[in-house]
């Protein structure tokens, strides 16, 4: 919301209050951690069981009044104890100093966590790994690659609207005549301005091929997506223009000035309807999710983990395929905001299915390593997604459609954990 109210009354003017806006949940979750407790395993591994049983007795407490049942007692005396964590063994032949000593300890480190890494990959949670790699990579791909690039999707379908809508003058024979309103989305081919001048005007999209431009003036103009093309100017004047020579394409320019030329773009956001424009779609995008989370949080324990996540990842699937016949800009924004809402409660539900299918010694790691191969496929979806957008929306769309649907099967081949106890 913010990003939707900066571009269209701030125009990036206030960018560090976006980014000092930005970063207040980040400090707040900083300060929030400070009263959390500490993990009741870590405290038995380090050897302090009573706040670890301290801690779990209150886990218990606080569940048992938000079920409605205050007066059940805690009743676990006895906590099996995990291998606690070694201390830093000194072997005098590799730990003479203190920098063998800290190297040892790294070493050691990094080669138990690549062992509980390799745990992962065994059983009893091999296939349950494999199936959950391709579902956070499909999902992560299909969403991010698709959300991230659909702007520009809706950029080309505006793009090849207002081409369509182009007015074409050709031959015109001008003279005399004083230019002071706006031009946008013409062509002007073979014209003939004879004394003319072009005064406090804008040129918004705006081609001139093959014309004569002698004795004109141009003064106080401002341009956007503007090309003389093959044209000739004689004896013309252009003052505090931003007319820079790219724009004059296999132009020839006799006795001709400029004055105060501007540099840059000069047109502002409001002229420029499209950059309003990303951001309100991404506005609505991100909207949309709200009710998608209230919508997984009701009914993730009614209908199940496996049936949301597959169901969702399907359904958004086949919502985004139906983005292929979009042929308006409310139509395709109402697929996406679908498509976002649909999405998010796949996300929701693979968090807790991912949680609930690791035993408590390779939890952390295994939702470590998908995250992480999460990462790596929203930077592959917007590589392939970004080359692919500008030739056609076809393929993106297709491509997401289809990879969204073959994980969500995937995903209902994953076993059941609503009713399972935690390992």
């Amino acid at each position: 919301g913010w990003s939707f109210s900066m571009g269209s009354a701030y125009q990036f003017h206030s960018w560090r209050v976006f980014v000092i806006v930005c970063a207040l949940p980040c400090v707040s979750s900083v300060v929030a951690l400070t009263f959390m407790p500490e993990s009741p395993r870590f405290l038995l591994e380090v050897g302090k069981h009573d706040e670890a049983w301290m801690i779990l007795k209150q886990i218990h407490d606080t569940n048992m009044r938000a079920r409605g049942q205050p007066e059940k007692v805690f009743t676990v005396n006895r906590i099996k104890t995990p291998k606690q964590i070694d201390e830093l063994i000194e072997i005098e032949s590799d730990t003479g100093t203190w920098y063998r000593r800290c190297f040892v300890r790294i070493r050691t480190e990094l080669y138990a966590i690549w062992l509980t890494f390799m745990r992962c990959f065994n059983y009893p949670v091999k296939d349950n790994t494999i199936k959950l790699t391709a579902v956070w990579f499909t999902l992560s791909f299909g969403y991010y690659g698709l959300s991230v690039w659909f702007p520009d999707v809706i950029k080309h379908l505006q793009s090849d609207q207002y081409a369509s809508q182009v007015k074409h003058f050709r031959n015109e024979e001008v003279s005399h005549f004083v230019f002071n309103f706006t031009l946008e989305n013409q062509i002007h081919s073979n014209g003939e301005y004879i004394n003319d001048r072009f005064i406090m005007m804008k040129f918004k999209s705006v081609t001139f091929e093959d014309s004569l431009f002698k004795n004109c003036v141009f003064e106080d103009i401002t341009s956007l997506n503007t090309y003389f093309r093959n044209c000739t100017f004689v004896n013309t004047t252009f003052y505090n223009t931003d007319l820079e020579q790219y724009k004059f394409v296999d132009s020839e320019l006799i006795n001709c000035t400029f004055f105060h030329i501007r540099t840059g773009c000069q047109i502002s956001f409001d002229d420029d309807y499209s950059a309003y424009w990303i951001y309100f779609v991404n506005f609505l995008g991100t909207l949309a999710v709200l009710p998608g989370n209230i919508v997984s949080a009701l009914l993730m324990d009614r209908i199940g983990r496996l049936t949301m996540l597959g169901g969702s990842m399907v359904l958004s699937g086949i919502s985004c395929f139906f983005l292929w016949f979009g042929t308006s800009e409310s139509m395709m924004i109402g697929m996406l905001c679908l498509y976002n809402g649909l999405t998010i409660s796949a996300w929701n539900s693979l968090d807790v299915i991912t949680v609930e299918l690791y035993p408590t010694d390779r939890r952390a790691t295994g939702f470590g390593f998908l995250n992480a191969l999460c990462k790596a496929a929203a930077v592959l979806g917007n590589l392939i997604f970004g080359s692919l957008v500008g030739i056609t929306k076809a393929i993106p769309i297709l491509l997401a459609s289809t990879v969204l649907v073959c994980g969500g099967l995937v995903g209902l081949r994953l076993p059941d954990t609503r009713t399972q106890v935690l390992m």
